[in-house]
């Protein structure tokens, strides 16, 4: 098609024609369920997108979610529910109604404060169920590491929370004790509930820190990786496997490449 209209009216009529009668097969059989994966795989992308400082794959990434976006609308419209130019409309009114610091006369000191404010504005929303909770919104199939952020967080912003960073601390602290208890016990599912309790309490230090628990996470697993995977080259250079070495052995390789790459670092 010709571009003759801005891109969101374009990529509206491409999407209407790739689903007509006579468009794409692939398209036309496409479902809100079919679907789902591909948004999730679309978001992993431009997660991935959005770390390797590359503009142009960002924006190529951002328009494959756009895309999904785009595509469900188009489903919803031919099942006469909603269009496009409606999801867009009710996404301005909402930024508009939870903005009234920016859009009416209420004053905010602090992005805190705009957040507090945003949970109490959901809370008194006429379309919104009387029993509402503040942790409403918190997808139920959303990572476990996510979720405990995202809860912890709604629940910050309705005063729910310790005063500072040391009582989450503390609290780190008393559950690392009654894990070591529980793992003397023998019992499974105790220890099971005590080590939850101790990841549910470290990612809310993450979060009193400003770190994101998430992004730490992934962080350390990249770094074992990029090390493990070194004392694997050095080993097989040398001409041996993991398997054919002790512990101690590897312990020593490990500290070797860790050192190394610490030396290595920028200052």
């Amino acid at each position: 098609m010709e571009r003759t209209f801005s891109g969101i009216a374009r990529l509206d009529e491409v999407m209407r024609r790739l689903r007509a009668s006579d468009g794409c097969p692939w398209d036309r059989e496409q479902t809100l369920k079919t679907l789902k994966p591909c948004l999730l795989e679309e978001t992993y992308e431009l997660l991935e997108a959005m770390d390797n400082g590359d503009p142009e794959h960002h924006r190529e990434e951002l328009g494959d979610v756009l895309l999904q976006v785009v595509f469900q609308c188009a489903i919803r419209e031919e099942e006469g529910c909603f269009t496009f130019d409606e999801v867009a409309q009710v996404l301005a009114d909402k930024l508009i109604r939870r903005h009234p610091h920016v859009f009416g006369e209420v004053r905010v000191d602090s992005s805190s404060q705009v957040l507090r404010n945003w949970e109490a504005i959901k809370l008194t929303e006429p379309d919104k169920p009387a029993n509402r909770s503040a942790l409403d919104g918190v997808p139920r199939s959303l990572p476990a590491l996510l979720k405990a952020q995202r809860m912890q967080a709604k629940a910050a912003r309705v005063g729910f929370d310790w005063a500072n960073a040391a009582g989450a601390m503390t609290k780190v602290g008393e559950e690392l004790a009654e894990l070591q208890e529980a793992a003397t016990s023998g019992d499974l599912r105790r220890v099971t509930e005590e080590m939850g309790d101790l990841l549910f309490s470290l990612v809310n230090t993450c979060r009193f820190l400003d770190v994101d628990a998430e992004q730490a996470l992934e962080a350390a697993n990249r770094k074992f990786e990029r090390r493990f995977r070194e004392v694997e080259r050095r080993l097989r250079a040398q001409g041996r496997m993991l398997k054919d070495c002790t512990l101690e052995e590897l312990d020593a390789v490990w500290e070797v490449v860790k050192e190394e790459e610490t030396c290595n670092d920028p200052v």
